[in-house]
Order: C-alpha cells, then structure tokens, then sequence
C-alpha cells in the first residue's frame, strides 16, 4: 500500500508539472510602453484591454495579470499567463507628479504606491519562466535602470526578449539597444501601431522554448 501511495505522489507530481502556467512578465523603466503592448497582446487574442496606459509615468503602480492567453503562430499555440508590472525607477519623488498637474496630495499617493509596485515587481522575477524587456527606443538604453533590470535577469538565468518599443517616433534607434545588450535578440516594434507585432508573437515561442 506505501509502494502503491508513494507511486501515486509521484505520478501526481508528473502531471502537474506537465500543467504548470507559464508566467511571461513586461518589464522595463516607466513609460517604455509594457501595458501599450499587454493591451495589444489582450486585444488581439482576448478581445479585452489589460490596464490602463498613460503618458504619465508610473501609471501601472500594482502587478496585473491575464491569465491563460493562448496566442497562436506558423502552426504553433503557446498559452501563459501575462504579467505586466510596474515600471522600474531607482527613484520615485512625488514631485514628478506635480509636474504632471496632480494635486500634492494625490501625487504622494501615487509616489508610495510607485514604489512599493517596484519592491513588488523585482520580487515578482522569482516567478517568471521569461521575460520581455519593453525599452523606449528613442531614449539612452544604457540607463542605470536598464543595466539593473538586465543584470537581474542574467542573474536569475531567466529567458529575455528584449523589444526596442517606439519605433514610429523620429528619434527611434535600434541599434543603439542592440549595441547596448547585443547578448539578447532586440526586436523593434510600435506596439501602439502594432507594427512588427506578428515577430513579436513568433519570438515569444523562442524565448519560452515551445
């Protein structure tokens, strides 16, 4: 009968593993465009938008999540779920917000909750299976922020994709984010163009190995 339990523990064990989500997770600094390209992949394969996206930073200040998006290339169906987190920031002053036209009061708000969403966010890389980088092309990749984000992955051996985002504004410039992490694949994109967006979909399979 012990043989009998322990052979069932086992075959349990096998089978969940088998089920085990995959956690795909948008990472990057404030503003780079992680909830424009998690609305995009939501849209595109649920119908639905998953947050909020704004031109003031720090918009996105809680972990959100789509669970089960199963999106579909050449073939192939890879299904996980979503998680778009707060943007990355060395420092979060509540006076970025007044420039923004936030009354004080609300800006502290945002401030504390900006920051406790990074504190989450870094400790949200434990769970991930990949990672997708989101970058604004059109601003200085070699950032102290980009460089910590990029070391914490290497760090964790998680799988990276990095996307050079904005790649519809004038001042976009790719090879400068290759140049800057030429150890990952960069792919550029508009995701609030879409453009490039079926690439996009093809490298996740790479990057979560299905």
């Amino acid at each position: 009968m012990a043989l009998f339990g322990g052979f069932l523990r086992r075959l349990l064990k096998g089978l969940f593993r088998g089920k085990k989500d995959v956690k795909l997770g948008l990472y990057g600094p404030p503003n780079g465009g992680k909830t424009t390209l998690a609305n995009k992949i939501c849209v595109d394969w649920l119908g639905e938008e998953m947050g909020t996206a704004s031109s003031v930073a720090h918009e996105t200040r809680e972990i959100q999540i789509k669970e089960q998006v199963t999106i579909k290339s050449k073939g192939k169906e890879l299904t996980f779920n979503l998680v778009d987190t707060p943007g990355i920031a060395t420092k979060i002053d509540y006076e970025d917000f007044l420039e923004s036209g936030i009354e004080e009061k609300e800006a502290k708000t945002r401030a504390k909750e900006a920051t406790k969403g990074v504190i989450d966010a870094i400790k949200w890389l434990d769970e991930m299976d990949a990672v997708v980088v989101v970058l604004d092309s059109t601003k200085d990749p070699y950032s102290q922020v980009n460089i910590t984000i990029i070391g914490n992955l290497e760090a964790r051996k998680i799988p990276v994709l990095i996307v050079a985002n904005k790649i519809d504004l004038k001042k976009s410039d790719i090879k400068k984010v290759q140049a800057a992490f030429p150890q990952y694949d960069v792919l550029g994109i508009s995701a609030k163009l879409g453009t490039h967006v079926e690439e996009f979909y093809e490298a996740l399979f790479k990057i979560t190995n299905k």
